[in-house]
């Protein structure tokens, strides 16, 4: 049944090319978003949270701060109204999922850029 399940993943979703981006990093997503017969394209930079899957079941959480709120989205990798993602900085962080961020205010709130 998993085999079958694969197979059928492979063979209709449509796979898109995405920069690697882990937690820590600052990224940017571009996404469609339609209104009625309109569509425009509204993007979401934050820092990433976690990502959470393989393949076409990927998801990634991303948190950022609206005035003092703190707002945080999931988006699945390989969702249709996608349309690129930017990384902005990279980050050091020592975990996979940096639940703490959402604790954290001011200075503390900050992710050391990675060295390259």
């Amino acid at each position: 049944m998993e085999e079958l399940i694969k197979f059928v993943e492979d063979e209709f979703v449509t796979k898109k090319e995405f920069p690697e981006f882990g937690a820590g990093d600052t990224i940017t997503v571009y996404y469609e978003i339609r209104e009625g017969e309109k569509t425009r394209t509204q993007f979401f930079r934050g820092v990433v949270i976690q990502v959470k899957g393989t393949g076409t079941t990927k998801t990634f959480t991303i948190r950022k701060m609206s005035g003092t709120i703190g707002v945080e989205r999931i988006f699945p990798i390989n969702m249709p109204a996608l349309q690129k993602i930017e990384v902005n900085k990279r980050g050091s962080v020592r975990r996979a999922r940096i639940y703490y961020f959402r604790g954290l205010t001011g200075r503390k709130a900050r992710i050391k850029e990675k060295r390259s």
